[in-house]
């Protein structure tokens, strides 16, 4: 594919790579910061868990409406003009979600905080493609390990303010403060607005027609199947499965969160070393070899260890499956990434309701066997869907 930037856009290149990873953090520091709320606005609005369920619900809901529109966004847009527009509602409405006792009210800002983290999740990929391709070499894993840092930061730096007994609406407005200046200090470094390309003009359902960026699609939707299993039901195995106490079940999302952000960190240094199908069928076979270990294992240590393991091994697929996407010859990243990310967010959304389904009829452990043959086969499809760049 032809690279089409500006020439204020290829002066400074390594300063792209700066911003666009600080816009990366900024998404992960931003959506992360909600979760620690969720108890606080839950209570505010006397919801129960139904109605939560609901609400949160609203959050995939706006993300996925706004989707398959971002290209369209794009092409008539900068991409920093639309990182900036949806960071700022990002700021806005996180301190609102604190403040009104409507449902109704909260039902709404949780479709605009949705879609305006939809947007920017589109927008900041298909710009990290560009980059990526202009700078020569693997970017990708880089970026996904600073929303990896962001997410860290978000959730852990929130629940620090809240332990310390700061209002919740005060910890809202300090990361508000925080995703505005970060977004405002990575703004004159974000890429202007691209030339205009002719797959720009197609939607998600004709970039799906095309053969490999429908089966990087799938595979997303595998992939995020299995994240969001070890983000709704890691705790809830290693209570019920393996014996450890509530409150430090959820040490084991701690330690997969932990290996994934370190995975993407020094992953763009092995894919160019060693290739990207190399790190794609590796990451595949270790995330399976560890998720058969976490199954057969009885000890909690080994077990705590098997999940430190898949998280190393997940950490980089997903990066490597999106700049296999972008870099689509012929299909614009503009388009490509839309219909892979509605994709994959569609495994997120669903996952933790099939699981539970599963889980209820076979086990929850016969359910994880499920994880390890999809991940033997991306670590299988790996050579086939990296040739395609």
């Amino acid at each position: 594919m032809t690279i089409n930037l500006s020439d204020r856009d290829v002066v400074t290149p390594l300063r792209q790579q700066r911003a666009t990873r600080m816009i990366f953090f900024v998404a992960g520091l931003g959506m992360a910061s909600w979760a620690p709320l969720i108890p606080f606005v839950k209570n505010r609005v006397n919801a129960d868990d139904a109605t939560l369920g609901l609400l949160l619900f609203c959050i995939a809901a706006g993300a996925m409406l706004m989707m398959p529109f971002t290209s369209r966004l794009i092409a008539r847009f900068s991409y920093r003009l639309i990182i900036l527009c949806c960071c700022i509602a990002l700021a806005l409405i996180l301190p609102l979600l604190l403040i009104g006792t409507s449902l109704g009210a909260l039902a709404v800002l949780l479709l605009c905080f949705g879609a305006a983290n939809g947007i920017l999740d589109v927008t900041m990929n298909a710009q990290a493609i560009v980059v990526e391709q202009a700078s020569g070499q693997a970017n990708m894993s880089g970026f996904h390990g600073f929303y990896s840092l962001g997410s860290i930061a978000g959730a852990g730096g929130v629940s620090m303010l809240l332990g310390a007994s700061l209002p919740p609406i005060m910890a809202a407005a300090l990361v508000a403060a925080g995703v505005l200046l970060l977004a405002l200090m990575a703004f004159p470094q974000l890429l202007r607005r691209r030339h205009a390309h002719r797959a720009q003009q197609q939607g998600v359902l004709q970039a799906l027609c095309q053969r490999v960026v429908l089966i990087v699609a799938v595979l997303c939707f595998f992939i995020f199947l299995i994240e969001g299993a070890m983000l709704d039901w890691s705790a809830i195995f290693m209570a019920t499965e393996r014996g450890m106490a509530l409150h430090h079940a959820g040490f084991g999302f701690a330690i997969y969160s932990i290996a994934v952000a370190i995975g993407r960190l020094y992953g763009d240094r092995i894919i160019n070393r060693i290739g990207g199908t190399k790190v794609l069928t590796g990451g595949g076979l270790l995330a399976a070899g560890a998720l058969s270990v976490l199954l057969v294992s009885t000890s909690v240590p080994l077990a705590l260890g098997a999940i430190f393991f898949i998280g190393l091994g997940l950490a980089n697929i997903i990066p490597l499956l999106f700049t296999t996407a972008g870099n689509q010859p012929e299909l614009s990243a503009d388009v490509a990434i839309p219909a892979v990310t509605l994709v994959g967010y569609s495994g997120l959304l669903a996952g933790p309701a099939l699981i539970g389904f599963s889980a209820h009829w076979v086990g929850l452990s016969a359910t994880f066997v499920a994880g390890v043959f999809i991940l033997l086969a991306v670590a299988l499809s790996a050579r086939q869907v990296m040739a395609r760049q």
